[in-house]
């Protein structure tokens, strides 16, 4: 008998919960009737009034949970009947309870996310310029060994010592740079 008053307690508590819980509600339910109609007659039965179905998507948010439950029971009652029956208020409402946007299938992003995004994002590049610009000001000077005269100068060098005259720099008929690297 206990365990057919849990199973019922079960089972209540599964249709609150919605279209989610379904197969503990069938699994209960199941199983009290296996233990008696006694227990099941026992237990308090929640019903609603039938709820308007016209604008749901604007209410939807606003309804308890008991009511969406009760919302989704109407309408998996009113679905079973012709397609072409339906008025177009049931139609949308079986949509947006279905398939619209609220539960898992709700937007990730709310208006004005975009926006934030981009400014923080161009904060932090202005932020990364500045201290690019910054630093620089405190790095040495580059050394005298990367200088146009110098490199020029290591030419002329070459040349004196005769470096590399088979197809370097001091051979007949060179057209190189040499060691000149800079513009």
């Amino acid at each position: 008998m206990q365990a057919a008053t849990a199973s019922l307690r079960l089972a209540a508590r599964a249709s609150q919960r919605g279209a989610l819980s379904r197969g503990f509600a069938t699994a209960a339910a199941t199983h009290a009737e296996t233990h008696g109609a006694a227990a099941a007659a026992a237990a308090p039965a929640r019903k609603f009034a039938p709820i308007s179905l016209s604008n749901v998507e604007a209410r939807w948010t606003k309804l308890s949970e008991e009511e969406q439950a009760a919302v989704h029971e109407q309408l998996e009652g009113i679905q079973t009947k012709d397609w072409k029956e339906l008025s177009v208020d049931e139609k949308k409402a079986a949509y947006y309870v279905a398939f619209g946007p609220h539960g898992p299938r709700a937007p990730a992003s709310q208006p004005g996310d975009h926006t934030k995004i981009w400014l923080s994002v161009g904060a932090l590049v202005g932020v990364a310029a500045l201290l690019t610009v910054g630093l620089r000001q405190f790095t040495p000077p580059p050394p005298k060994t990367i200088t146009r005269e110098w490199e020029e100068a290591s030419n002329q060098r070459a040349l004196e010592m005769k470096l590399n005259p088979i197809s370097g720099i001091s051979s007949e008929g060179y057209s190189g740079k040499g060691f000149v690297q800079t513009k």
